[in-house]
């Protein structure tokens, strides 16, 4: 048996919290009586810990023990730093004090590259999907996802059996792939309602700019084309159908409200007028 194995009186950690959030300037030093991990999904910024300023990046674990000080500092308003908190406590790993990581020399920071930074950048993702769906059995969830960030973190920091494996593997495609996955599904979900980049950049914790530029390099075209896209897809098939109604009423069930703009992309896209496009599809029903 390994000498780091644990039971499960050392480790059936409680949660007190997990959620996502822009990184904002808080000046309040504060502290915690239990273990807070803090991890950059995102962007730069600065930590405040015991006394040191640390640079912070995406893929850099804080570690908050009990008792330890800390404020975070914000460095460009312009692209927000997106971060996972969570605090929890219950565990102890052998030769570590109760409730506490220890990090060689005594450090707080934990910089992840390669496999270990993409098993818990996923694992945070699905903590945050976890926390959206708010279903049965989330607490659950939660913690056997915290548990299995806390033994790969320790796997690491004891050096374990944690290997540098598929090197190849462009961390930075897998998360965005990820986000415009549920940007599509927002999309998808939401394209009756009035949407905006600034409201997906507010969803997402996201500038508008990164949004744009990183939808555009996975699906070759920005978040309002495709939106568009799907609009225009979704009234063809309306039409299609043989619905009644008004154009003016397709084009509000589909998220315009002015019906002459709406009429124009149609006619952009399809090469043929909703008016005229609705006629032919009447025609071709009654033959």
């Amino acid at each position: 048996m390994c000498q780091f194995d644990i039971t499960v009186n050392d480790f059936n950690p409680t949660i007190f919290y997990s959620s996502k959030g822009k990184m904002v300037t808080d000046y309040h030093y504060h502290d915690h009586d239990f273990a807070e991990i803090t991890y950059i999904i995102s962007g730069k910024g600065k930590y405040y810990v015991n006394g040191v300023i640390y640079d912070v990046e995406a893929g850099d674990l804080i570690i908050c023990n009990p008792g330890v000080k800390h404020h975070n500092i914000v460095i460009n308003e312009k692209e927000p730093t997106v971060e996972v908190f969570i605090g929890f406590t219950d565990f102890q790993f052998k030769n570590m004090p109760p409730n506490s990581i220890i990090l060689p020399n005594e450090e707080c920071i934990l910089h992840t590259s390669g496999e270990l930074k993409q098993e818990i950048t996923k694992i945070c993702w699905e903590m945050v999907s976890e926390q959206e769906a708010n279903q049965a059995g989330k607490y659950f969830m939660l913690k056997a996802q915290l548990m299995r960030m806390l033994l790969l973190i320790v796997r690491e920091v004891l050096g374990g059996e944690t290997q540098e494996k598929q090197k190849s593997c462009n961390f930075e495609s897998y998360n965005k792939n990820y986000v415009v996955k549920k940007i599509v599904t927002y999309l998808n979900e939401n394209y009756a309602s009035k949407i905006s980049l600034d409201k997906i950049a507010r969803n997402m914790y996201l500038s508008p700019v990164y949004i744009s530029k990183i939808f555009k390099e996975e699906t070759g075209e920005s978040p309002i084309n495709y939106l568009i896209k799907i609009r225009l897809e979704k009234a063809r098939d309306i039409l299609v159908s043989g619905d009644s109604g008004s154009i003016k009423h397709i084009a509000n069930s589909v998220g315009y409200d002015d019906v002459y703009h709406f009429s124009k992309l149609f006619k952009k896209y399809y090469g043929i007028s909703p008016l005229y496009y609705k006629k032919s599809m009447s025609q071709q029903q009654k033959a």
